[in-house]
């Protein structure tokens, strides 16, 4: 009895992606199996490049196949194509398939810090990315980017993103002049984070992530309106304040209809670069504490490096300047989690869609 691509298929459901609970079959994954004298091979596209369970499910695919009959070789080659999140009839970023939040309800968490890393990462990991720096009060993308002294150019009325270290990006503080401050009210500031989703020009990309200011006023609640938002990713750091306040940012965007994709925790410990030896820098609410509070996703923790700070008011990101570094793994494992999370949002929001029609 010879193979056939249904033999292929077949053994193939077995294969059960972690985070969608489906077998890779029936969500559409595997695609273009050919057989030819014992030698099989087939594509499996996955949702994200940022997959964190790539390899896993590569080796699954290839031990399940091996194993039948007449099977004497196995090709897997893995490619991935991000899913678009659902869109409006007046999208204002119709080229943006995940636009993901960075909120916190404090400042000084370092929410900014982790906005270009977590981009840089998702861009190291093949995905096309991009930052809308909407802090409109206290923009810092540009400084830490190292792109504060460039200026957007315009094409056919539309704003060019600033590029660098594979990441587009926008910012208030591109079009003001050094030390001037933004003394806007509410509708100044709705105005404002309408015009830079819907005046720049994205492109197409896998991911934008938007860093909002801290705290649940103007920009927070006008972005949840205007843009079609995947979900909201939570900063904190390990005080009781940080976490109480962050709580009620969560409360807001669950309000207005945003899912909160999971809580990150940043400065949560220090490493001895003497010693080597890993202490807890806060004694308050630990990022995991919070997230079962929240009944949300833990994604991670991101440990305390003075030498990143300084990196950062240099224009360095710390995957840039330090890409062997704890902070760097720690970043790129996160990326990795909201990127499975953003395509858990869209499946359950597709299948919802489907359920309803």
């Amino acid at each position: 009895m010879s193979l056939s691509v249904d033999d292929v298929l077949n053994a193939l459901r077995s294969v059960e992606d972690p985070d969608l609970h489906r077998d890779i079959v029936t969500l559409g994954f595997v695609q273009d199996v050919t057989i030819e004298d014992g030698r099989v091979s087939f594509k499996v596209e996955l949702t994200t490049p940022a997959c964190p369970v790539k390899d896993l499910l590569r080796d699954q695919c290839h031990e399940v196949v091996a194993a039948l009959p007449g099977v004497k070789e196995v090709e897997v080659s893995m490619t991935a194509m991000v899913r678009a999140r659902q869109t409006e009839p007046q999208d204002l970023i119709p080229g943006v398939k995940q636009c993901i939040a960075i909120a916190s309800g404090k400042g000084g968490v370092g929410k900014s810090t982790v906005t270009v890393n977590l981009a840089i990462a998702l861009s190291e990991l093949g995905a096309t990315v991009g930052i809308l720096d909407a802090d409109v009060y206290g923009p810092s993308v540009p400084l830490m980017m190292g792109v504060s002294s460039e200026r957007p150019l315009t094409r056919d009325a539309k704003i060019i993103p600033i590029e660098r270290f594979g990441v587009r990006m926008m910012s208030i503080g591109f079009l003001l002049e050094d030390g001037q401050a933004v003394l806007w009210r509410g509708p100044m500031v709705a105005g404002t984070v309408k015009q830079l989703l819907e005046d720049v020009h994205w492109g197409e990309l896998d991911y934008l992530l938007v860093d909002l200011p801290p705290g649940t006023g103007d920009a927070p609640m006008s972005l949840a309106q205007l843009a079609p938002l995947t979900g909201v990713v939570l900063v904190t750091t390990p005080h009781n304040v940080a976490a109480n306040i962050a709580g009620k940012a969560a409360q807001l965007f669950r309000r207005l209809n945003v899912q909160v994709m999971g809580v990150v925790e940043n400065m949560a410990t220090f490493v001895c670069p003497t010693c080597g030896t890993s202490s807890r820098v806060f004694s308050g609410m630990s990022g995991a504490e919070l997230a079962a509070v929240l009944d949300t996703e833990y994604l991670g923790s991101i440990p305390l490096d003075s030498q990143v700070s300084v990196s950062s008011d240099d224009g360095l990101p710390s995957l840039i300047a330090y890409p062997e570094g704890a902070q760097a793994e720690a970043f790129k494992e996160i990326a990795k989690q909201i990127a499975a999370q953003s395509s858990v949002l869209t499946h359950a929001q597709t299948d919802l869609q489907t359920a309803t029609t």
